[in-house]
């Protein structure tokens, strides 16, 4: 078939084949993007920080009598805390325990990180995460190269003061990104933020989600260094690793065992992130829920798009076919089959579909270059263009089928009747 006859009764209806170039070419730059941002978010949601997540209980307790601003204080809070773990390692459902302000998707994130010297201006940051020698077995983390913490490198340490453990532990994104060649282990760093003593890596452990859950970054994502210290505050955390299949019953026998240790002592009964005891798969959906309503509101925003696309398509081809009835007979008469008509107009509906779905690339390109540009996303793969293409432009001839068949279906008698 001829495209030029085509292209001719096209001009005749400028303003509806604009609008629907537009709209299609809208509609492909919106979904393609909004996909690229589900898949996104859906690749964060489900990415395996490392822990034993399936047995981690987080708990959050306070003294109100008890202060840090004094040595005794401090003494009288770690020694609380040591207590406090030596009960809640003796229970029947606990694993292990230790102490610590973080826990991968928390949120509670504190961001510093390490340099290769002293007066290196360029460091690799990374989350700390105040540990004992009971931190890696807590977690169920996997200590690939060098050893643990041993109980005498364990020192207190408050909100403030200069951070210069004399040994860390760094996860191995981050020894890669402080020494490339893989020879971390034994290696002196420095704190970043004025530590004038070094730091000996004594261990490199696998994999551990900082507590930045929404994060794009890689380095602030899996740069994670345990630090050999107990928060000695009025406020703590303590991590609890349940034995396989009594998660349920230690968060029932943690929070009166510390109750019986210190009857004074506040566990928060709220609901989300306040709550006082919580297990990590709460602190996942907690962590992720934003995300969970990002992605499901960008898939109704694409469905909805497509949606109105594929409606002005079917309402725009229905006009032109009750407009061009007796044409449509005319050629009926002279012979044409109803075939050759289907094929007109799903011809003339793949040229404004292709002419959409060009200019649409474009604007979904640019679109996304802005936003990389903005907000410090990521470029937009090929693959979604052309995945977005292929199917703005199957919707369209689907679209268009029905009225196609319709005009199809008109006898050769139109002809003979007036307008």
């Amino acid at each position: 078939m001829a495209i030029h006859p085509i292209i001719a009764a096209l001009r005749k209806h400028k303003t509806g084949t604009v609008l629907i170039v537009l709209q299609i070419a809208l509609t492909l730059a919106i979904v393609c993007n909004a996909l690229f941002v589900v898949t996104q978010r859906l690749e964060r949601i489900h990415r395996v920080t490392g822990i034993d997540e399936a047995d981690i209980l987080f708990v959050s307790t306070s003294h109100a009598g008890l202060s840090a601003d004094t040595d005794s204080g401090k003494a009288r809070i770690d020694a609380d805390i040591q207590g406090d773990l030596q009960t809640l390692r003796k229970l029947p459902d606990v694993a292990d325990a230790y102490e610590s302000e973080m826990l991968p998707l928390s949120n509670d994130n504190w961001t510093l990180g390490l340099k290769r010297s002293r007066d290196d201006r360029r460091g690799a940051p990374g989350a700390m995460v105040y540990a004992d020698d009971h931190a890696i077995s807590t977690l169920g983390i996997k200590l690939i190269a060098g050893r643990n913490f041993q109980p005498d490198e364990i020192a207190q340490h408050t909100l403030l003061g200069m951070l210069e453990p004399s040994v860390v532990i760094i996860t191995k994104h981050m020894a890669d990104e402080l020494f490339p060649n893989g020879d971390a282990l034994g290696k002196q760093v420095y704190m970043v933020g004025g530590a004038t003593k070094p730091s000996t890596i004594i261990g490199i452990v696998d994999r551990l989600e900082s507590a930045a859950s929404q994060t794009d970054s890689d380095n602030l994502s899996w740069n994670s260094m345990l630090l050999p210290y107990r928060m000695t505050e009025s406020q703590r955390y303590y991590v609890v690793r349940a034995k396989p299949g009594r998660l349920e019953a230690a968060m029932k026998s943690v929070p009166a065992a510390l109750y019986a240790q210190d009857p004074q002592r506040v566990i928060p009964d709220g609901q989300g992130d306040k709550a006082g005891v919580r297990t990590f798969a709460q602190i996942r959906e907690e962590a992720y829920k934003s995300d969970v309503g990002l992605a499901q509101l960008m898939v109704a925003i694409s469905i909805t798009l497509l949606a109105v696309t594929a409606a002005g398509i079917v309402g725009l081809s229905s006009f032109w076919v009750g407009q061009r009835r007796k044409q449509i007979g005319v050629r009926r008469a002279l012979g044409a089959t109803r075939h050759s008509i289907l094929y007109y107009f799903l011809t003339e509906n793949a040229l404004i579909s292709t002419c959409g779905v060009v200019l649409g690339a474009a604007l979904a390109i640019g679109f996304n270059l802005w936003m990389v540009t903005q907000f410090e996303m990521h470029r937009l793969p090929m693959p979604y263009v052309v995945s977005g293409v292929v199917l703005l432009l199957i919707l369209g001839q689907a679209a268009v089928l029905g009225p196609a068949l319709s005009a199809s279906s008109v006898p050769p008698i139109e002809a003979t009747r007036s307008v």
